[in-house]
Formats: structure tokens, sequence, C-alpha cells
């Protein structure tokens, strides 16, 4: 077992214990990270040699509990978060979990903002957490859902002396707090020819190449992300899928380290998350199916199992969507393509159930103002 880093770098602090019977734990963050991986060999559709899952999901608050620890650690140690102090942020996934765990593990009330589309099993979960959530009711005239929650946190920011914002999608602990999880790969493979990460705030693929490609220099580090997300160029719209993509481009996104990324659209999707579930039992929601896809792919196209995917959750979360018959009937949710389009640039990925480009440009150095989003459904 590897000790998790629970005060910063070189500062490794930990409270479990290695007994006959397992780990024993002292504290709620001796649970974040040493997840397990799994390799994984079912059809995707098709047949392929195998990858290795890294199974986030098995821990009680998913991959953002990294994230979440990093970044209130990062504030603490600079000062911009006292003790006692409360945690603000615009979430409606993952991260509203792993900053109520590490929040109560540290000491810090959690205020989350949210809005009318946060499914009913996180607002219960929250609610269950003692974390006080908030819900913006409409969207803003111009900036759309994410905008009206950022404003709402301003508001609130103001309202509470000594608040933070951990802003995870331009905060450099984000990445920082995944670079346990290259350590952990870099102990449970022997070889690595392909990580394959889902992409959203950008914070996991960052954090784990940096440290990966230590190990293995030539490892190839391929995004995956959602048609209509903008994070990678594409013209920003409305989207089914939630817990990648963005409507903006986060700066934590290591653009120069992507060697390749992949649009997967949401009925190849949901296939995938149901024949994880059939074959392998182990399955996610959105960002585990979508990197499920591609992974199986990158495996088949090289003919190797030497092949790693980031499975970010479980799929207790999506059984109103991924899981749901009538949900994927009422938005026409069928896979259609095994394989990916490969496509010349960002620009002509569009309009394809699944496209592949390998020229992976920084929309950012040569962007024009961003559009208005009608609605945002980001990675949070």
């Amino acid at each position: 077992m590897i000790p998790f880093q629970h005060t910063g770098p070189g500062e490794t602090r930990t409270t479990t214990v290695d007994t006959p019977g397992g780990r024993r734990c002292v504290s709620l963050l001796d649970l974040i990270g040493n997840t397990p991986v799994l390799r994984v060999s079912t059809p995707l559709p098709r047949h392929h040699p195998g990858f290795w899952a890294k199974l986030e999901g098995v821990g009680p608050a998913t991959m953002k509990a990294r994230a979440a620890l990093a970044m209130l650690q990062g504030a603490r140690r600079r000062g911009d978060l006292d003790d006692g102090g409360t945690v603000v942020e615009s979430s409606s996934g993952t991260l509203a979990i792993g900053l109520s765990f590490v929040g109560r593990a540290l000491g810090h009330p959690v205020v989350i903002v949210a809005d009318d589309e946060l499914d009913d099993m996180t607002r219960r979960l929250l609610h269950a957490y003692g974390t006080r959530l908030e819900i913006v009711d409409r969207p803003h005239p111009t900036g759309g859902w994410q905008q009206a929650r950022l404003d709402r946190v301003e508001q609130i920011l103001d309202e509470i002396p000594g608040a933070y914002w951990p802003d995870q999608y331009n905060n450099p602990d984000n990445p920082t707090g995944y670079h346990q999880m290259g350590l952990e790969l870099a102990q449970q493979l022997e070889h690595l020819d392909a990580l394959v990460c889902s992409v959203g705030t950008g914070g996991h693929s960052a954090g784990i190449a940096s440290v990966v490609r230590r190990t293995w220099p030539d490892v190839r580090l391929i995004g995956v992300d959602a048609p209509g997300s903008s994070v990678f160029g594409q013209p920003a719209r409305r989207r089914v899928m939630r817990g990648l993509g963005s409507s903006i481009h986060p700066d934590n996104v290591a653009y120069d380290q992507f060697d390749e990324v992949h649009w997967v659209g949401p009925g190849e999707t949901v296939d995938a998350c149901r024949r994880l579930a059939a074959g392998t039992f182990v399955s996610g929601g959105w960002s585990t199916g979508a990197a499920a896809m591609v992974a199986a792919w990158c495996a088949r196209e090289l003919g190797s199992d030497r092949v790693a995917a980031v499975f970010p959750d479980g799929p207790s979360r999506y059984w109103e969507s991924v899981f749901d018959d009538g949900f994927c009937l009422r938005h026409g949710l069928t896979a259609v393509a095994d394989e990916p389009d490969t496509v010349d640039s960002v620009a002509d990925s569009v309009g394809h159930r699944w496209a592949r480009c390998v020229d992976v440009p920084d929309p950012c150095e040569r962007r024009a103002p961003r559009p208005d989003a009608t609605r945002e459904e980001e990675l949070s």
C-alpha cells in the first residue's frame, strides 16, 4: 500500500495500519486513494485484448475526493482557508460528494451551489452528509446555468466571512491531487503504452500524466470528451452527458500533454456502461463508459492489454439516466458506432457519433470571445 500524502508534497502522514484482516483506518482521509486496477475484457462492443481499469468508484467519495483534499489542504497551507472555515463551490456531481467528505474530515462546513438538473440521489446524499445545498432555479439570461451558479457562489462568499471557493477548473491544486494516482499506477502495472482519461476540469489527466511519464516516457495520453463540449474546441451546445466535457476552457487542461482526443456519443456510452455491468459487474456513469469504449478500442489497435483507463465513479448516481430505459428512449440513445471516425481537425469532428483526432490544439490560443452557453453540463 502506498501511504497517502495528507499534508502536501514531501509531508507524508498516514494513520492506516495493515492488519491480517486488511487496512485499519483512523481517519476518513485514510480511505482516499490506493484504489485497485481490474483487467476488463468485456467486448465494448467488439472483442479486444483487455485493458486495466483504475476503479475510483471503490472509494467512499469517488475520484474527486483526491482533488478536494489537495485543494482544501493547499488553501489551508496558504492561509486562504482558516480552521473551521466554510467551503463554497459550484457543483452538480462527484466534486460535491468529494468536498463534503473531505470537509467533514478536516472540520469545514461545505456549501454546494447546484441547479435544477441535480439528480435526486445526490441531493439526498448531500443533505444526509450535512452539506448545505443551494439550488438556482433559472439560468442566467446570457451565461446559462453555470453563470447562475457562479453568481450565487459570489453572493454566498460575501455573506459568510472567511468562506473559501476552491474554483476546481482553474485551481492548480486540482491536478496535484492526482499525482498519487499516477504513483499507484506506476506500482500496479508492469508497463503502460496508453492512458485513457475523460476530460472536464482537466485535473486528473494532467496530474496523472506528469507522473506516469517519469516511469514510461512514451506512454500515450488519450483524452475523452463529449460531443458539444468546447474543451478541445468544438462549438458548445446542449449535451445529454454529465461528468465530462464543458462549455468553458479550464486552465487545468494540459493540452500539450495529449496525443489524441476522442468524442464519444451518449448512445455509445450508455451501451458501454451496460455492457460493463453485464459482463464485468463493475460499471459507472458517463465518464466511465466513454473512457472504457476508448480503452477497448486502443487495446484492439495496439493488440495489447498495456492500456489503462480511469473509471471515475460507480453506477449508483446514474439509475435515472444511463441505466433508465425510459430516459434512453426519450433521448434516442442507441449505439451506432463501434469504432471512431478519424478526422483531421477538431472542426471535422462535429456531427460524428464517435470521432478521433490526433491533432490536439489548445483552443485558448486562438479562440474568439466565448459564445453564451444556454446550458452548462460540466464535470463537477
